[in-house]
């Protein structure tokens, strides 16, 4: 194109779907197309099953995908997200099989949403459930109030008098699950 027609359009479409996805990694630790695709590998999901037990419509799934929108307007999406995410968590670490990964998977896309988190088939309060149930619970308060960027902001303002509280908002606010997953190993008594 001659860069006064549809290609400028075009570029602007791309740049408004990386800012999503940045906002995304901010809401939600990474960009959903990344998260989806992950949950769709580790569970053996398509992408029509996975939006049937978020209970999103496939359309509205591809949209977030490619960031074409943003954010997941439903609270109770969101917790299923987190539900789905854990699973894949106990099936990686062969803490859960097929057969019961897709029992749960049929529980979460009946549920509707509440109680989720920790709720599973059988009691998994082991050790190594809990830091992540944490985590979890601590990054959705964070970025329900403030996304990534304004955490930094905040972080950098406090870093110097209270070095610690920078380091606990950076990590649980504006970073990765895994990350904050180990800091809370490394910190818990």
């Amino acid at each position: 194109m001659d860069g006064s027609g549809q290609g400028g359009a075009g570029q602007g479409a791309v740049g408004r779907a990386g800012e999503a996805r940045e906002l995304q990694r901010g809401w939600y630790g990474e960009p959903l197309g990344e998260l989806f695709q992950r949950l769709i590998g580790d569970l053996g999901l398509n992408q029509a099953r996975l939006a049937a037990v978020l209970g999103l419509s496939a359309p509205m799934l591809s949209q977030l995908k490619s960031g074409q929108r943003a954010k997941i307007g439903n609270p109770a999406v969101v917790q299923r997200l987190q539900a789905l995410q854990e699973l894949a968590w106990q099936v990686a670490e062969g803490r859960t099989g097929a057969l019961e990964a897709a029992a749960r998977m049929d529980e979460i896309r009946e549920s509707a949403g509440s109680s989720l988190l920790g709720t599973t088939s059988h009691s998994l309060a082991s050790e190594t459930a809990a830091p992540r149930q944490v985590v979890r619970g601590v990054q959705e308060v964070l970025r329900s109030v403030a996304s990534a960027e304004e955490i930094e902001q905040a972080a950098h303002s406090l870093a110097p008098d209270h070095p610690g509280l920078a380091e606990f908002l950076r990590v649980y606010g504006a970073g990765r699950t895994s990350e904050a997953v180990a800091h809370y190993e490394a910190h818990r008594d």
